[in-house]
């Protein structure tokens, strides 16, 4: 994978999901401390912003290093002051406290993980960075042919996301469709 700019970098579903569903899934409240992983341009870094308020903190984390540029100058138009970009690896350690994040969101990035075999690094990695009974969110493309997204082959069904992720230890909560090319899968870290 090319590390300037990794495979899909640049692409965001956020345009092709429904954010009232999306917010109304996630369990976050003003003061919350989030996650956006593998951010990308960070539109989803923005609107967990709003949802998390200015009391709360939204890290997202990418190694594409332009995608951080974009977010941060988007975020200063928008005067969303409680985002905090990091130039980071997923694959790898992140420079987040263990166990203080609320929720992790994963938007449309674990079909990437799991074609690289770092689906269970990074599932562990997100496990140990939440507290107690904290939430993992999952956009994935449906498993069906695209466009828009990546070739079926690579896409994760519903099934195929809960056994990847349950298997590190997180119970599912819910699965629902997020739009018409996309569903949302969220998942409890253990108590």
């Amino acid at each position: 994978m090319d590390q300037a700019k990794p495979k899909g970098a640049g692409k965001s579903s956020f345009e092709l999901i429904d954010t009232q569903i999306l917010e109304q899934m996630l369990p976050i409240h003003q003061g919350s401390v989030l996650l956006d992983l593998a951010c990308g341009k960070g539109l989803y870094s923005l609107f967990l912003s709003q949802l998390a308020g200015p009391s709360g903190l939204v890290y997202a984390v990418d190694l594409w290093e332009e995608g951080l540029e974009i977010l941060e100058q988007d975020a200063l138009k928008k005067e969303a002051a409680n985002i905090l970009t990091i130039k980071a690896d997923a694959t790898r350690e992140i420079d987040i406290e263990a166990h203080s994040l609320d929720l992790c969101l994963m938007a449309t990035v674990l079909h990437d993980f799991k074609e690289i075999n770092a689906d269970q690094t990074v599932l562990k990695q997100v496990l140990n960075l939440l507290i107690p009974g904290g939430c993992l969110a999952v956009i994935e493309f449906k498993k069906m042919d695209g466009p828009p997204g990546p070739p079926a082959h690579i896409r994760l069904s519903q099934e195929e996301t809960e056994k990847l992720v349950t298997g590190v230890g997180f119970k599912k909560i819910n699965t629902t469709e997020i739009g018409g090319y996309n569903y949302l899968t969220t998942f409890k870290s253990p108590m």
